[in-house]
């Protein structure tokens, strides 16, 4: 049995080219964990800070050696420790949240707490599996900041992307009338999900879901009083107008995950993936994310 596997981390953040693929002993499962072997894992325009340095700017990271990428995993358990509840060979994904990690998703393998991961349906293939994690929770998490709409209104910027795409569903569940912000060409996706288009939002809503992360100008979408919540932690806009203003951390719950991965199969939430790359292209990945308008996920297959 091999004794180390690859991971991908930045020693020096430096944008996609300071990513280096390391050798890391493999490690067994403890009490409540479980190691997957892994399938996919998604790329994330959070991954992209992380190796652009931002969060490390932010005083967010202090790793001494190198630095982890990759939030979302799917892929097969093949250890469990005691009580971990998850038996070898489950197909499962999950998500590994937080910055300051010296380990993360792009890897052949990874231990996390079986409570962290969650049972991906039959009807769900791994790859697709893996981008659900962080979008969902941080959606599903973000609703939970907006609480329930009672048929005031919402804007949804970037409802076409991966955050908003979720959210627009999610919070029609908590009774928001919704409208998502995005381009022309995403006027029938958005449509498809139930919510109101717009390519260009004027000011005077209840609420905003920042999905685009427009920040400032998200603000001043919201009517006085209303409420903003924003994508980016550690960014927070100001207060203005008497505008609350909240900002979702994405954290790993794995009993929600099982019902969002369900919600997934079932068609209720999107789920989308442009291409499925070796681990080894994680830089051009990177540099095909960063040039935006790809609607679906890059996905890394070690």
């Amino acid at each position: 049995m091999a004794t180390t596997f690859r991971t991908a981390v930045v020693r020096t953040p430096g944008g996609p080219e300071s990513i280096e693929i390391i050798d890391v002993p493999v490690v067994e499962p403890g009490p409540g964990e479980i190691r997957v072997e892994i399938a996919g894992a998604a790329v994330n325009p959070v991954d992209l800070a992380v190796a652009a340095g931002v969060f490390h700017g932010l005083g967010l990271v202090d790793q001494p050696e190198h630095t982890g990428l990759g939030w979302d995993f799917a892929g097969t358990v093949t250890a469990a420790g005691p009580d971990a509840g998850l038996p070898v060979g489950s197909r499962v994904a999950g998500l590994v949240a937080g910055f300051d990690r010296d380990f993360g998703t792009y890897a052949e393998q990874l231990v996390v707490p079986a409570s962290d991961a969650a049972l991906v349906p039959d009807g769900l293939d791994l790859a697709t599996a893996a981008t659900v994690p962080l979008n969902s929770l941080a959606a599903a998490q973000l609703v939970d900041l907006l609480g329930d709409g009672e048929g005031r209104s919402l804007l949804v910027t970037g409802a076409a992307g991966a955050v908003g795409g979720n959210v627009v569903p999610l919070a029609q569940d908590r009774g928001w009338q919704v409208t998502g912000l995005a381009r022309a060409e995403d006027e029938e996706f958005v449509r498809g999900l139930g919510a109101g288009f717009t390519t260009r939002a004027a000011p005077g809503w209840d609420a905003v879901a920042d999905g685009a992360a427009l920040q400032e100008q998200g603000v001043e979408l919201v009517r006085d009083g209303g409420l903003f919540v924003g994508v980016q932690p550690g960014a927070e806009p100001a207060e203005v107008r008497g505008v609350t203003v909240r900002v979702v951390v994405a954290h790993p719950d794995g009993a929600r995950l099982a019902r969002l991965l369900d919600a997934t199969a079932s068609g209720r939430l999107p789920a989308r993936v442009h291409a499925v790359v070796p681990l080894d292209q994680v830089a051009a990945a990177h540099r095909a994310v960063a040039k935006g308008g790809v609607r679906g996920k890059y996905v890394l297959r070690p």
